[in-house]
């Protein structure tokens, strides 16, 4: 569940009228402070950014699934599923939030740091100029 905070930035920027990538960059950002606190870890960088759009998707924010042909058919699906559950606001299975919770906890904290987020930024560009 995200923080109330990041609830209402999300909302002020819904309310002022920006994108709605810009609101889930909110969510993105918490996911990364959460991260960096050590409260869990990420495999990559990507991962922690995929784990906060879903987050910002299943909170309501009218993020589109990806399209084009980087993205695999499973993302798709899965960004459609977020959707779907932000519509419904159906609460996820303890269980299965704690296997996760528990699996991110034995990764590192490196996905967050200014080196990783550079890194990634520099290659998501790349990918847009050659794509």
């Amino acid at each position: 569940m995200p923080e109330k905070k990041t609830l209402e930035r999300a909302q002020k920027d819904a309310r002022e009228g920006k994108s709605p990538s810009t609101q889930a960059g909110e969510f993105v950002r918490e996911e990364m402070d959460h991260i960096r606190e050590g409260k869990h870890g990420a495999r990559s960088t990507e991962q922690a950014i995929a784990i906060g759009l879903s987050k910002a998707r299943r909170a309501g924010v009218k993020l589109p699934p990806p399209k084009g042909g980087r993205s695999s058919k499973e993302t798709k699906e899965k960004a459609q599923q977020d959707m779907e559950a932000g519509r419904t606001g159906r609460k996820p299975s303890a269980t299965r939030s704690r296997a996760t919770r528990t699996a991110l906890k034995r990764e590192s904290s490196q996905a967050a740091s200014k080196k990783s987020i550079a890194r990634h930024s520099r290659q998501a560009a790349r990918a847009r100029r050659t794509g």
